[in-house]
């Protein structure tokens, strides 16, 4: 986590924790670079992201982070075509507060909707509403969440193509309130209706991930990529704890 928070390779962070030993006036041996790098592959980070109490919105989006491979660094020494690889990094974050909630990272082959699942298993608190972009429309999110918690408020924009269910005239789901809506009145009504606004924060939340931890990743497996964004994490939420900035609209 201390790597993550201040951007630096495994040397430099060897380096740092030895200056701070020193500092702090404290005689414990500090492992080599290359032990640090060898134990981040068994290293175990806390599921639960955030304790958050109460009842929570959430919002869940997802965003690609660069793998720097061989492919590229052929390209860098020898010139030619190199192979850009990515993961992607999925969030659920609590608009309110800023807090990332859960987290899991995939390869590109694993779509959006497949890792809602995943994402509320992390969270402990019961879940008061649910925003997604339009890639998460489907019915098998309802149902997830749904199970999660069935008084939880699903915004997520139907497509463009969506019909009602056959159920819509007697006993109409969630979706098929949000087509009534839409249709009396429009998009933008609806969007303004269920506050649809707030999953902007969401992308709020990647843009901070990316600013202050990095927009690619630096373990070169897959397991140790989960571990080091699961860490990335880990320090947003310790940073976000200690403050965030408020804004106000100016007339």
């Amino acid at each position: 986590m201390l790597r993550l928070a201040f951007g630096r390779p495994w040397r430099q962070t060897e380096g740092m924790l030895a200056s701070i030993m020193r500092l702090l006036d404290v005689d414990l041996p500090v492992p080599d670079h290359t032990t640090f790098s060898r134990r981040s592959a068994d290293l175990t980070v806390a599921k639960t992201l955030s304790a958050a109490s109460g009842p929570v919105n959430v919002v869940i989006d997802s965003t690609g982070l660069k793998v720097f491979g061989a492919g590229e660094w052929q390209h860098e020494k020898h010139g030619g075509q190199g192979r850009r690889t990515w993961r992607k990094l999925h969030l659920a974050v609590d608009p309110d507060t800023g807090e990332i909630l859960a987290s899991e990272l995939t390869t590109t082959e694993d779509g959006d909707a497949s890792l809602v699942g995943p994402l509320l298993d992390q969270i402990s608190s019961p879940i008061a509403s649910i925003t997604a972009d339009g890639a998460y429309d489907g019915e098998s999110v309802y149902r997830i969440i749904a199970e999660r918690d069935p008084s939880a408020a699903v915004n997520i924009p139907p497509r463009s193509t969506a019909v009602p269910s056959d159920t819509a005239e007697m006993a109409p789901t969630q979706r098929d309130r949000h087509l009534q809506m839409i249709q009396e009145r429009g998009r933008l009504g609806w969007q303004k209706a269920v506050n649809y606004g707030r999953r902007s924060l969401g992308e709020v939340a990647m843009m901070r991930y990316k600013t202050l931890i990095g927009r690619r990743l630096h373990a070169r497996t897959l397991p140790t990529q989960k571990t080091e964004a699961a860490a990335g994490c880990k320090v947003i939420n310790v940073m976000t704890s200690f403050g965030m900035p408020v804004s106000q609209r100016l007339a």
